[in-house]
């Protein structure tokens, strides 16, 4: 029997909330437990209700998304909470410092029905989130507009070479299927990857990740690479 995903809808518009709540409410393995229309509310239901995933509006007034996503990031009852964000303007500034706050991805508010029910599954398996061309485009954005680290880096771990591979697919959007069938390895050994990187890179989501590995250099790094 197909588990049932929790979920909490917040966002500052009416109508639109009602929107993504009947959405979600009219598939059989999404349940929505709670909705909030600003984060401070936003907040409260979810330690409460503790969903699985969260579909937060970045921009609301008093507290905006991205400071709720910092304060439930920093909860500990609500570690299993993973935070999608939901924006009108694409990548912007308001979705880096979202990441930076622990989402785990973002997706534009005119994304197709499907696709965003898709997404809220994946978000909540830990799979790819972001499709590989927004990937890149959050790549390429992020390394642009971020600035230079105002202290030294510290070392990074060492990688293997099957880590630094599939660390390189992360980055560029593949879900864990795609990497399995790119590297001619098992899905569940692709898991296993992802997880002992996110664990060796102090990070939380495959999004970090990514980040994290882009700030440090080493996705520049061309040692492994064939």
């Amino acid at each position: 029997m197909t588990s049932v995903l929790r979920v909490v809808v917040v966002d500052d518009q009416d109508l639109v909330r009602a929107g993504f709540v009947a959405l979600l409410s009219g598939v059989d393995d999404l349940r929505v437990v709670g909705e909030a229309g600003q984060g401070e509310e936003a907040v409260r239901i979810i330690r409460a209700t503790q969903p699985d995933v969260v579909l937060m509006d970045v921009r609301m007034p008093v507290v905006d998304g991205i400071e709720a996503t910092r304060r439930i990031s920093a909860d500990p009852t609500c570690a299993g909470t993973r935070v999608v964000m939901l924006t009108t303007f694409g990548l912007d500034e308001y979705v880096f410092g979202a990441l930076r706050a622990g989402a785990v991805g973002f997706l534009l508010k005119d994304t197709p029905p499907e696709e965003l029910l898709c997404a809220v599954r994946l978000a909540a398996a830990g799979d790819a989130l972001l499709s590989p061309s927004i990937t890149r485009r959050l790549i390429e954005v992020f390394a642009a507009t971020s600035p230079g680290p105002s202290t030294p880096p510290t070392p990074e771990p060492e990688l293997t070479e099957r880590e630094h591979d599939v660390l390189l697919l992360v980055a560029h959007g593949l879900s864990n299927s795609d990497i399995a069938a790119r590297l001619h390895i098992g899905v569940a050994t692709v898991k296993t990857y992802v997880s002992r990187l996110l664990m060796k890179l102090d990070a939380t989501a495959r999004v970090h990740l990514v980040i994290h590995a882009y700030e440090s250099g080493l996705l520049g790094s061309t040692r492994h690479q064939r």
